[in-house]
């Protein structure tokens, strides 16, 4: 700050003018340049410099270039470089200078020759230099201390600014997105008809992001977004659920703008982020899912729920805390718990008795350019938010969405009677209409092993594998018997850092969504298991337009939606245009 202050006052235009001038300066000699049109001195100065000699500077009100002591700090900083000119190199004028800023110059060289000596260079500064800085430090003292005294009340000043302000700064970092939707291929699906129609998507995310001591984040984001999700309004499955659409189910999406992400995080010690999210938080917050250049959460990378993470992680979501803890460069410790209805006061709701998801994770980095981790998530009321009807249980009975019931029920082949067909059938789909809206309570724990790997600076090869096993809590009045699922998941990714242009990505996903693959005790004749497998084949370029313009063309092909071959198979193509600022 001090020396920032005495840039200031040694003023380099007004020095520049003053001290580097011709040869007539030197030699006593001057002249006045009518082409000056900036003044530079004081009003009452006079434009006459044939002044006569007087024996004490002291006694000037201003210094002219005809001065001994003008002359004198000219020579100085010729010869040690106290003092720089006008940008472009070029001095103006032959003027005098008030006492203060004679006496800024004169401190500049006093640190510049202070500065000299301090690095053992003291062969550099004569006798005779030493001298006549003593001189005139003698002569202008009273104006040095008087500046360096308003150095230091700025200085106090400032720092009192800086420990009482509220915030450094806000910035606004924000996301819009703009993206044509379209299912381009399919006509049916769990015995329902596809709606094909070709919307026009957007989600606006405002971030406002405030920093308090440099190292901490307070994120207050602003959302709104038109887009249903795909499985509530046109595909009946969460399969292909877009990342920046609606949740699983949601229609009824028009544009409002709500209280989304509301996030503090800071740092406890060298190695530990503490991450407390008061609304709408994310495992991601606080942990690595480690697929790079994918799971940019809809507003960059993958384009589906499934393609941007292993969808073990969706359940931890609402508000709670997570921390990150660094062991070396190699091993680090991710652990988190949120709840999604922490501001409803009933018995089964709140922090702790409501919908929660808490998780613990290794993430563990062998060797440069391999990233590996190990995920436990254990969750209650909370589903996976992709994959089939069936591996979203809880939240396919809660929703209103017509062509669902004959999905958990097993399709066109179950049975439309009133009674529990015997053996592995489904439940008949008059019983699961009865059911709609009901809350079935589940608990669940999934295990996953997530990796990364970099092979060139534009080549990665990632993927996880995900196993949840669901356990239901409750019969619904006897209607429906308890039981335990079995769901597996899995990926292969490819991404393509800076293909065809550098910060353009591609992408590519290839696995299983979520699948029933076991159903244990009576709930096995209830609902049956998911008899065929869907493939989930998505691909992807993120075509960096400008910094802050990216259009990122896609499409997701399902085969056997929902893991029913009599589903029609299903492409969905979107182009995403993300507009960040």
């Amino acid at each position: 700050m001090k020396t920032v202050w005495k840039s200031l006052l040694a003023s380099p235009a007004v020095f520049g003018a003053m001290l580097f001038v011709g040869s007539g300066a030197m030699g006593g000699e001057t002249s006045t340049t009518s082409e000056i049109t900036e003044p530079l001195v004081a009003e009452n100065s006079t434009e006459d410099q044939n002044m006569s000699q007087v024996n004490s500077v002291s006694q000037l009100s201003d210094v002219k270039p005809t001065d001994w002591a003008f002359q004198a700090l000219q020579s100085l900083v010729e010869r040690y470089g106290c003092i720089a000119g006008y940008p472009n190199g070029t001095y103006r004028g032959n003027r005098a200078m008030t006492r203060y800023e004679f006496a800024a110059g004169l401190n500049a060289c006093l640190d510049r020759v202070n500065e000299l000596i301090a690095t053992a260079t003291t062969d550099l500064v004569t006798k005779e230099d030493l001298a006549t800085l003593q001189r005139l430090r003698e002569q202008f003292s009273a104006e040095l201390a008087t500046l360096r005294g308003r150095v230091d009340a700025v200085e106090v000043k400032t720092a009192e600014l800086e420990a009482n302000q509220f915030s450094t700064t806000t910035k606004l970092n924000a996301a819009v997105i703009f993206a044509p939707v379209s299912v381009l291929a399919g006509n049916n699906a769990n015995a329902g008809k596809i709606n094909r129609t070709a919307i026009l998507a957007d989600r606006i995310r405002l971030n406002f992001e405030s920093s308090f001591t440099g190292q901490d984040l307070l994120r207050t984001r602003l959302q709104a977004t038109n887009l249903d999700a795909l499985s509530g309004s046109s595909t009946f499955t969460p399969e292909g659920d877009l990342r920046f659409g609606g949740a699983t189910y949601a229609t009824g999406n028009s544009n409002s703008v709500v209280l989304d992400q509301l996030l503090y995080n800071f740092p406890l010690g060298e190695n530990t982020i503490v991450t407390v999210d008061a609304n709408a938080g994310a495992a991601d917050d606080f942990t690595n899912t480690v697929n790079p250049f994918l799971d940019g959460d809809g507003d960059s990378g993958a384009l589906s729920n499934f393609g941007t993470r292993n969808p073990i992680y969706y359940p931890v979501a609402g508000a709670g805390i997570g921390l990150r803890h660094q062991f070396g460069k190699n091993l680090e410790v991710s652990l988190g718990y949120m709840g999604s209805t922490p501001n409803d006061p009933s018995a089964k709701d709140g922090i702790f008795n409501g919908p929660y998801g808490a998780i613990g994770q290794l993430t563990i980095k062998p060797s440069n350019g391999l990233t590996l981790g190990l995920t436990y998530v254990n969750s209650y009321n909370s589903d996976l938010t992709a994959g089939s009807n069936r591996a979203n249980l809880r939240s396919a009975l809660l929703s209103d969405t017509a062509g669902l019931s004959s999905s958990v029920a097993g399709g066109p082949s179950a049975n439309q009677g009133s009674t529990p067909p015997s053996g592995n059938a489904a439940l008949p789909t008059g019983l699961l209409e009865s059911l709609r809206g009901e809350s079935l309570a589940t608990s669940s724990n999934s295990y996953g092993i997530e990796a990364s790997l970099q092979v060139s600076p534009k080549f990665l090869i990632g993927g996880w594998v995900g196993y949840t096993n669901t356990r239901t809590l409750s019969t619904i009045g006897g209607a429906l018997p308890r039981g335990e699922l079995d769901i597996w998941n899995y990926a292969v990714t490819l991404a393509f850092p800076d293909l065809g242009k550098k910060g353009s990505v591609g992408g590519i996903v290839v696995g299983m969504e979520p699948k029933v693959t076991g159903v244990s005790g009576g709930l096995r004749n209830a609902i049956g298991k998911d008899q065929d497998t869907s493939y989930h084949i998505e691909g992807f370029y993120q075509y960096q337009l400008t910094d802050n313009i990216a259009i990122t063309p896609g499409v997701i092909w399902l085969t056997a939606p929902d893991h029913n071959e009599n589903n029609d198979d299903v492409v969905i193509g979107t182009v995403r245009t993300t507009f960040s600022f």
